[in-house]
C-alpha cells in the first residue's frame, strides 16, 4: 500500500524535523515547504491528502494561505491542520472563520499531531478530532 502524502508548511526546521519523523512513523510520507510564498503552489502541485499549515510563515501567513485555498475550486476541499504556537481563542477564531479543518497549538504532544492528521485526512477514529485539537489546558 502506498504511503498517504502530507504537505508539511512550517519555516521552523527543528519542529518541520520532529513533525516529519513522528508521522513519518505513523506511515505518512511528509513533504515540507517552508515559505508561505510558495505554498500554495506547492498545493496545487502535489494534491497531498492533507496539509499542516503554521500560522506564522515568512512570505505569506497561513490565514492568509488558507483563505486563497479555500476559494480555489480544485484544492478547497483539502483537510488543513492549522498549527501554530499562538494558541489564543482570537487566533483559534481567525483559522476556523478562515477554513480549518482542524486546529492544534504548540506544544503539543506527538500522539495529538497523528491523531489530528487522521482524523482530518478520515482515517482516525470517530471522535478522536475533538481530543486532537485541544490546546494545553484545554482537555
Amino acid at each position: 500500500m502506498a504511503q498517504r502524502q502530507v504537505l508539511l508548511i512550517e519555516d521552523e526546521p527543528h519542529i518541520a524535523e520532529a513533525i516529519r519523523f513522528i508521522l513519518g512513523r505513523a506511515g505518512w510520507q511528509v513533504m515540507l515547504e517552508a515559505n508561505g510564498a510558495q505554498a500554495l503552489a506547492r498545493i496545487a502541485e502535489l494534491r497531498p491528502e492533507a496539509v499542516i499549515l503554521d500560522l506564522m510563515l515568512p512570505g505569506r501567513s497561513g490565514l492568509e494561505i488558507l483563505t486563497d485555498l479555500r476559494a480555489d475550486p480544485r484544492l478547497a476541499a483539502t483537510p488543513v491542520l492549522m498549527l501554530t504556537a499562538r494558541g489564543q481563542a482570537r487566533d483559534r477564531e481567525a483559522a476556523e472563520q478562515a477554513g480549518a479543518t482542524a486546529f492544534l497549538a504548540k506544544p503539543f504532544a506527538n500522539a495529538d499531531v497523528v491523531a489530528a492528521l487522521e482524523a482530518i485526512a478520515g482515517t482516525g477514529t470517530p471522535g478522536g478530532a475533538a481530543a486532537a485539537v485541544a490546546g494545553p489546558g484545554q482537555r
